[in-house]
């Protein structure tokens, strides 16, 4: 299979590859076709940063979360 390794990180992170293509600006479908052959190395890297800047992004919308509903108990 071909990029296992940008499958296996999106696992890691949480992330879903729908996800990843919304920020690619591309349907899923066509994203999910791509990833059938081997992306080159700077598409690949491109890849890894939305995954990783995701990934941070929901961890800060999680603890903003926390945080409001922390001011809310009494």
């Amino acid at each position: 299979m071909c990029n296992t390794d940008v499958r296996e990180e999106a696992k890691r992170a949480g992330i879903r590859l729908w996800q990843v293509a919304e920020k690619l600006r591309i349907n899923d479908g066509n994203f999910s076709r791509k990833l059938r052959r081997e992306f080159p190395p700077e598409e690949k890297r491109k890849i890894f940063e939305i995954i990783k800047s995701l990934k941070e992004g929901e961890k800060n919308a999680a603890t903003h979360a926390n945080h409001r509903a922390s001011n809310y108990r009494t």
